[in-house]
């Protein structure tokens, strides 16, 4: 017989800037009355001694796990060793792969952040088959990449089921305020997602294909390329502009649906944009953020542009903004669920009260970590999305635990 893992739970990455701050909101969790035996990991024991530490003298007790992401053999024992993975350290295509691995050959439920859909791509193609053999659960994009996106469309389609005995015919977020920082890690990830793109092809075919991570075989349906343009739309009577995170999110969503058995139906159709107000200003505003996009994609292509950027704009992996901004940030999304024609509609709100890239995206990770090591899963092994496989607890948990509402909007 196998030795029974010892922890319940390890953090790993947990020195990293987000990293600290999912070992900040499981250690309150925990201490506030969990029964979680969790561990925080990475590669350095001395900058792991610091970061419990820093917890306070009621962390002394959290054991320390050190593995290397380069060493496979030290990851495996990791593994073995927990019920649970949950991963801070990115870009996760240059870091995360044997970690992945690692937790589905020995049947170890995992969970990050990652926002990077080549690489999630990847790991659903060499992982699958054996994660539903040995029963690991593996959930990627457990972050602002993309649970608000998910599980706001998992409790839209919610209230319109009861409220019309049907699924929507489609679902459209729309981001009406937000306020928080372009994290260094996210950055990174999206650096690498974008060269990796321009030397393989089938990485650029996963980031361009809108059902790119919908199972082989069930990777088409009605909906297109994201918004790429500036849009009227009459629901909101407001203009809109691109959302820089539908290329992830909207993936994701439509993965989801399918892992579900088509739940939403086959026709269901999903899109994401940001409002930017109605009249001649809403249009330059869109029109101005449509560009800006587009200039801050182009310029990312080459590596001069990109340094420049990244020296003058963005924290370094491993920064941060300070508590004050972290608890000041927030996002406030919208999501309208309606039929085809326009006759039957319904309106929700989803909303987080700190800032998405690093106080809300800690609590998120934090908590689809803590349900999987409470045996909430809806499903057995194999790779699945958030919303797939936790289901509506994991939305139970993201309102008592992370800051965040799921709500109706009145007609």
């Amino acid at each position: 017989m196998s030795t029974p893992p010892t922890h319940d739970l390890v953090l790993w990455g947990a020195t990293g800037f987000t990293g600290r701050l999912v070992a900040e909101h499981l250690f309150a969790r925990v201490r506030a009355g969990g029964r979680t035996r969790w561990a925080l990991g990475g590669r350095s024991k001395s900058r792991l001694e610091a970061v419990r530490s820093a917890l306070g003298p009621d962390a002394a007790d959290i054991p320390i796990v050190v593995a290397d992401s380069e060493d496979p053999d030290s990851l495996a024992a990791l593994a073995a060793a927990t019920r649970v993975v949950c991963s801070t350290v990115g870009p996760f295509a240059r870091y995360g792969s044997n970690l992945v691995g690692a937790c589905a050959e020995a049947g170890t439920d995992y969970c990050d952040i990652t926002g990077e859909v080549q690489w999630v791509r990847q790991m659903i193609d060499t992982w699958e088959e054996t994660a539903r053999n040995e029963g690991a659960r593996l959930l990627h994009c457990c972050g602002f990449d993309s649970i608000p996106s998910e599980l706001g469309c998992l409790y839209a389609q919610k209230v319109y089921e009861e409220r019309f005995g049907m699924p929507a015919d489609q679902v459209q977020l729309f981001v009406r305020k937000i306020r928080g920082q372009f994290s260094g890690g996210t950055y990174a990830s999206l650096i690498n997602a974008l060269v990796e793109a321009r030397a393989d092809p089938e990485a650029r075919r996963a980031l361009g294909h809108p059902y790119g991570l919908n199972p082989r075989g069930q990777q088409s349906g009605p909906d297109g390329s994201d918004q790429r343009t500036p849009a009227y739309d009459e629901d909101m009577n407001s203009w809109t502009a691109p959302f820089v995170m539908a290329a992830v999110n909207t993936r994701v969503v439509r993965r989801g649906n399918a892992l579900a058995g088509f739940p939403y139906g086959k026709e269901f159709r999903y899109g994401e944009s940001v409002l930017t107000g109605s009249g001649p200003g809403g249009w330059a505003r869109a029109m101005s953020m449509t560009a800006a996009l587009g200039g801050f994609m182009a310029a990312v292509a080459t590596k001069p542009a990109r340094e420049a950027i990244q020296k003058l704009f963005l924290p370094d992996p491993g920064e941060g903004p300070s508590p004050e901004q972290r608890e000041n940030g927030f996002f406030d999304i919208r999501m309208v669920a309606r039929s085809t024609d326009g006759t039957r509609r319904i309106t929700v709100k989803v909303t987080g009260d700190r800032d998405p890239g690093y106080g809300a995206t800690s609590r998120m990770l934090g908590e689809t970590a803590l349900a999987l090591a409470a045996g909430e899963a809806i499903v057995d092994g194999g790779s699945w999305t958030p919303a797939s496989a936790l289901g509506e607890g994991l939305i139970k948990r993201l309102r008592e635990y992370a800051g965040m509402t799921f709500e109706e909007i009145p007609a």
